[in-house]
């Protein structure tokens, strides 16, 4: 099954933007950037900048990331895949990087949440980022739990 991701959310402000693969199923359901339960990903970031992301309604989560300077994307445009297994991802387009130097002409750092982002590291490192991969904040990732928490931490210490 074909599956879309999401438009990117950064704008001219953005310094960090994190990088994903694609929307897993809950979350193109609920048309939310990390929309399953299960994922870690709104607990590490709100511990992060000190705000509650995990208890605020989505449109605030982006609003409190966007104040921070902070961006979200994905690596892929689409891709087809059953279920929301990185690994299960075929036949997948890229976005197209290029217009991050318009939409984020401010844009310093990328983080790719994962292996799978992580393997389009060169391509952002080849336009000028510095880039860092770090573990991934998937429900999945847990048993490396305080490693993970201390990478993601100094990754925005810089």
């Amino acid at each position: 099954m074909k599956k879309q991701g999401f438009p990117a959310v950064a704008d001219e402000n953005t310094e960090i933007l994190i990088l994903g693969s694609l929307p897993g199923d809950v979350s193109i359901r609920k048309h939310q950037y990390y929309g399953h339960p299960g994922n870690d990903f709104w607990r590490l970031l709100g511990n992060i900048i000190g705000e509650d992301l995990q208890d605020m309604g989505y449109q605030k989560r982006l609003d409190t990331l966007k104040r921070n300077k902070i961006g979200l994307w994905d690596v892929f445009k689409a891709g087809k895949r059953e279920g929301s297994e990185d690994s299960k991802i075929k036949n997948q387009e890229i976005n197209q990087f290029s217009i991050l130097k318009e939409i984020a002409p401010n844009l310093k750092l990328i983080l790719f949440n994962g292996k799978k982002s992580g393997e389009y590291e060169p391509i952002l490192r080849a336009m000028g980022y510095e880039t860092k991969v770090l573990p991934s904040s998937s429900g999945a990732n847990r048993r490396f739990l305080k490693n993970r928490k201390s990478e993601w931490e100094a990754a925005f210490k810089r």
